[in-house]
C-alpha cells in the first residue's frame, strides 16, 4: 500500500480542492444543486481517487484510479472555464491558479 501522503499529486490536488470550495462560495444561489456542486464534487473527487488507488494492492488499479482523477481534472479544468464564461468567476487570477494547480507545465500532478 502507498502512502498517498507522500505524493506531491495528493498534496496539489488537495490545494486544488480548496481553492475550488473557496473559489465557488460566491456562485449564485441558484447554482448551488448546480454547476456549484458539480465543481466541488468533481475537485474532491480527484485528491480522493488518488487516495483510492494507493489504498489499493495492484499496480493495475492503482493506474485505473488515477486515470479516474486524471478525467475529473479535466472536468474541473472544463468547469472553471464554463464558470468563467458564465461570468460567476470573473478573477483570471483565482482561475488560473486553479488551472496551474491542475496542470502545472511539465510537472502535472496526474498522468497525461
Amino acid at each position: 500500500m502507498r502512502d498517498h501522503t507522500k505524493l506531491r499529486a495528493f498534496e496539489l490536488t488537495d490545494q486544488l480542492a480548496v481553492a475550488v470550495y473557496k473559489a465557488t462560495r460566491s456562485f449564485p444561489s441558484e447554482e448551488m444543486f448546480g454547476l456549484t456542486s458539480q465543481l466541488r464534487g468533481a475537485a474532491g473527487s480527484i485528491a480522493s481517487n488518488i487516495v483510492e488507488g494507493c489504498a489499493r494492492n495492484s499496480e493495475q488499479e492503482y493506474l485505473h484510479f488515477l486515470d479516474m482523477a486524471y478525467g475529473s481534472a479535466r472536468e474541473v479544468d472544463y468547469q472553471i472555464g464554463l464558470s468563467h464564461r458564465l461570468g460567476f468567476l470573473p478573477d483570471d487570477q483565482n482561475r488560473e491558479t486553479i488551472k496551474t494547480l491542475i496542470f502545472q507545465p511539465s510537472r502535472s500532478p496526474l498522468p497525461p
